[in-house]
């Protein structure tokens, strides 16, 4: 059967849309040469896209032979993303445009009670960023993505995986978050997402297969191979909390609640370890990495012990994976000296040390991971309407 005019209509519609996506602001015979479409066709679906609102003039070059050309970019209000960081401290959010132009920005405390109340904590926030970027629910929200630790699990339609936010696990969960947010919304690991933010705005962008490694409350690995994200058969590729590496004095529960790996190295690990060294009074994982760093002993044990910890997890995932790169985040991998202390065992571990550097995205990582992420998400949906318009 012969195209229908529509369909046809449509895909050189979305071929101009991807090529003004790239590469605005674009004349007419840039994009008639770039799509290899004629000038008239050009035309005729340039206008439909002013027409529908998702192009716009963005101005004309001058300075050339002949008449000034017309140059056309995105509409930026086209469409919105929000993204949403969920952590068992701060809840993270951002607005961009269709553009990737960022709206707003907005940090608040995590409340400390159940799942349910962090959902509503995140819906707030939401509120707040819109207002702030004045927009309106109703107006061109196309995509929403929340960053979460653990993966959904299909068969519960519930996240697992998630022990430090209490309750966090419950099918409530999702059930309020696509409730408030529409039934598109997507939740996806907070560490996949910081390293998706990696691959995009960080470190990342020199390396095509890296492992984004992030050391804290927990522990999490989000990995990129030849350019894209590895999220396994079941989604939770880079759940490496569940790695049989311990240290003596961990609680049984907590290892099998949390992980071998997580009972060990997360920062209330770190506190207790401090504490079996003797150190007292108000401890963090914070403090204790500066005690170390001021010369204290007892500190410099913990951390030592730590970095070997994790030195063992990354070069189990050098033997599997073999990474060019390791960018580290969280509280515990970007403090000072901490990225060096790992490097510096696994000379003696593995016979192949990939480069380790610290994240330079900091706690924005995840939400900006998330923004990338949808709009991604967001772009597809559009293609994907523009498409069934033209076979309807």
């Amino acid at each position: 059967m012969p195209a229908r005019p529509q369909l046809i209509r449509a895909m050189n519609e979305q071929l101009l849309l991807d090529e003004v996506r790239r590469s605005a602001p674009l004349s007419r015979p840039e994009l008639a040469r770039r799509s290899g479409l004629s000038k008239p066709t050009v035309a005729g679906s340039l206008a439909g896209l002013e027409r529908d609102g998702l192009i716009q003039v963005a101005g004309r070059r001058t300075g050339v032979r002949g008449p000034a050309a017309v140059l056309y970019e995105l509409r930026p209000e086209a469409a919105f993303v929000v993204g949403l960081d969920v952590g068992r401290v701060y809840l993270r959010g951002a607005v961009t445009d269709l553009t990737g132009d960022l709206r707003a920005r907005l940090s608040r405390r995590a409340p400390s009670a159940s799942g349910r109340s962090h959902v509503h904590g995140l819906a707030d926030l939401a509120d707040e960023l819109l207002l702030e970027a004045g927009i309106r629910r109703t107006s061109g929200i196309v995509q929403t993505v929340v960053g979460s630790p653990g993966v959904v699990d299909p068969s519960r339609d519930a996240l697992r995986m998630a022990p430090n936010l209490p309750g966090w696990e419950q099918p409530i969960v999702l059930t309020e978050l696509r409730r408030l947010f529409g039934p598109t919304t997507v939740i996806e690991n907070d560490v996949d997402l910081a390293a998706l933010a990696e691959r995009d705005h960080g470190h990342g962008r020199d390396a095509s297969t890296f492992a984004f490694v992030s050391v804290g409350t927990g522990i999490g690995m989000g990995l990129v191979i030849d350019g894209k994200l590895h999220r396994g058969a079941h989604g939770a590729a880079g759940e490496i909390a569940f790695l049989p590496f311990t240290s003596r004095g961990a609680d049984p529960a907590e290892v099998k609640h949390r992980g071998a790996l997580e009972a060990a190295t997360s920062s209330t690990a770190v506190v207790r370890a401090a504490r079996a060294q003797g150190l007292d009074g108000r401890l963090s994982a914070r403090k204790v990495f500066a005690a170390a760093a001021a010369g204290d002993t007892r500190a410099r044990a913990v951390v030592d012990s730590e970095a070997m910890l994790v030195a063992k997890a990354v070069s189990s995932i050098v033997a599997v994976v073999d990474p060019e790169l390791v960018v580290f985040g969280g509280g515990i991998g970007g403090a000072p000296g901490f990225a060096e202390a790992v490097a510096a065992k696994l000379e003696r571990l593995t016979a192949f040390v990939p480069e380790i550097r610290v994240s330079a995205l900091g706690e924005d990582a995840v939400v900006n991971g998330c923004v990338a992420a949808g709009l991604d998400l967001a772009w597809d949906r559009l293609l994907r309407s523009r498409a069934h318009d033209g076979r309807s």
